[in-house]
């Protein structure tokens, strides 16, 4: 898997005024800590974070980071969280945690779909329930993504976490064995709509017979 490299430099005051400060700088805070290590405030260049988020999913990126504080050292870290701004979704802050490559973490892994199932093609219509799915595994196998094949998926038919088989070294974590795709029959879909539709004449006519009584 690919190691990304990216530079930051420690910061040694925080607040609300420090952060506005670096922003208008072209600069993110950020903080960088572990199970290992005493937590660290950063700043990072904004274009550059910007640049390599662009290109990956953050939930996967391994990256080099080469922090700068006199002296340089270097950090194997991922990105825990983003903040961002919720009207103009500029990112405000930064999470990075730092990893051990022979040590197994915690991160997501999309689904790909593959095949047209039968049931598909005889009228029904797929259901992705599941876009994404968590894993346990040493850093350098973090997946891409899960494939499932639904080729052999009829009508009514499903495909459940525990159904699904990982590459060797990776574990798919889960408590409740959920549905992750399912194939849907036509009538299936339209008696949900009609059922809808019954509940909201329903609702209707006690309205109207409220109105009536009121009268």
């Amino acid at each position: 898997m690919e190691i990304h490299k990216l530079k930051a430099s420690v910061r040694t005051s925080a607040g609300k005024g420090v952060s506005r400060s670096l922003r208008r700088e072209g600069k993110l805070p950020a903080i960088l800590y572990g199970s290992d290590i005493e937590s660290v405030s950063l700043a990072i260049n904004t274009h550059e974070i910007e640049l390599l988020l662009n290109k990956v999913s953050y939930t996967q990126a391994l990256i080099n980071l080469t922090v700068e504080n006199g002296q340089s050292y270097e950090k194997m870290v991922m990105i825990k969280e983003i903040q961002s701004d919720p009207l103009s979704q500029k990112y405000r802050h930064i999470d990075f945690y730092e990893i051990k490559m022979d040590r197994k973490i915690s991160t997501t892994a999309p689904l790909l779909i593959t095949g047209v199932s039968k049931g598909v093609e005889a009228g029904g219509t797929l259901q992705i329930i599941r876009r994404e799915l968590d894993v346990i595994c040493l850093p350098s196998e973090i997946p891409d993504s899960i494939e499932i094949d639904i080729s052999d998926l009829d009508m009514g038919d499903s495909i459940h976490v525990a159904d699904i088989r990982p590459a060797a070294g990776i574990e798919i974590p889960y408590d409740v064995n959920f549905t992750v795709v399912t194939v849907v029959s036509p009538k299936t879909e339209s008696e949900a709509v009609e059922a809808a539709g019954e509940e909201a004449e329903e609702g209707g006519g006690t309205a109207a017979e409220a109105g009536n009584e009121s009268e």
